[in-house]
């Protein structure tokens, strides 16, 4: 009897025991059900600010990624300007017609070289240089009524003369000036030659297109540059031969 209950005592002390064996096997399988069931934790996702752009992610070693050059608008021409033209002044000379330019021509004379011979009707003026030939002029002379012949010599020699009209020009034309002094706009033009003790001088002009013609009160007339030309050719007290106009003739010309 005493062996009996001291077995039910026993039996009655191990059930606890299981049972809380039991209890903590089945609370260790819960455990390990609910952590191989419990999804992963997820990181909260920040937004962007709208100013921002996501840097593009770097390409793997193993794709080459192409990246064109950035094109460029084409810078814009500069239109040239053009220049102006050169202004290239024409030589007085060229104004005149053509028979009129200056030229080396035959001429058969028995005068010094270096006398000036004046042919009044054909509007020449030649400079001997030998026994057959001369350097030509055209010129203007003296229109009807003041024309003249005769020798004279060349007195003296003036650059740029100043221009004082005689007497007798300012009676026929009382709007002249009663004097001018030399320079481009003077009508003496570049260079004078006195003629004796007259009031005739050989002289450039600033009207190139009157050689040829009959306009001046009895003075011979040149274009500058011929005029610059003769001057530094003729010496003073060199002989001038001014032919009378209806007998004044080229006496040989080729």
């Amino acid at each position: 009897m005493a062996k009996r209950a001291k077995r039910g005592k026993t039996e009655a002390l191990a059930l606890p025991v299981a049972g809380r064996v039991a209890i903590g096997a089945v609370a260790a399988v819960a455990l390990g059900y609910g952590l191989l069931w419990r999804p992963a934790s997820v990181q909260p996702i920040r937004k962007q600010a709208a100013h921002q752009v996501p840097a593009p992610s770097s390409p793997t070693p193993s794709t080459p990624v192409l990246v064109s050059a950035p094109v460029q608008a084409p810078a814009s021409v500069p239109v040239p300007i053009p220049a102006p033209a050169l202004r290239v002044e024409t030589p007085k000379a060229a104004d005149a017609p053509g028979r009129f330019v200056r030229q080396v021509v035959d001429y058969v004379s028995h005068q010094t070289p270096g006398t000036v011979v004046i042919d009044t009707g054909n509007t020449f003026l030649y400079l001997v240089l030998n026994d057959g030939q001369a350097m030509r002029y055209g010129i203007g002379v003296g229109r009807e009524g003041f024309t003249w012949s005769g020798e004279q010599t060349v007195a003296r020699k003036t650059e740029w003369p100043d221009w004082r009209p005689p007497a007798e020009m300012i009676s026929r034309q009382p709007y002249l000036p009663r004097f001018m002094t030399g320079g481009p706009g003077n009508p003496l033009g570049a260079r004078a030659m006195y003629l004796g003790d007259t009031e005739y001088r050989i002289h450039g002009t600033n009207k190139p297109d009157t050689i040829g013609k009959r306009v001046s009160s009895g003075c011979i007339r040149l274009t500058n540059e011929d005029v610059v030309d003769l001057y530094d050719r003729v010496k003073v007290g060199a002989k001038v031969i001014v032919l009378p106009a209806p007998a004044a003739s080229v006496l040989a010309e080729k």
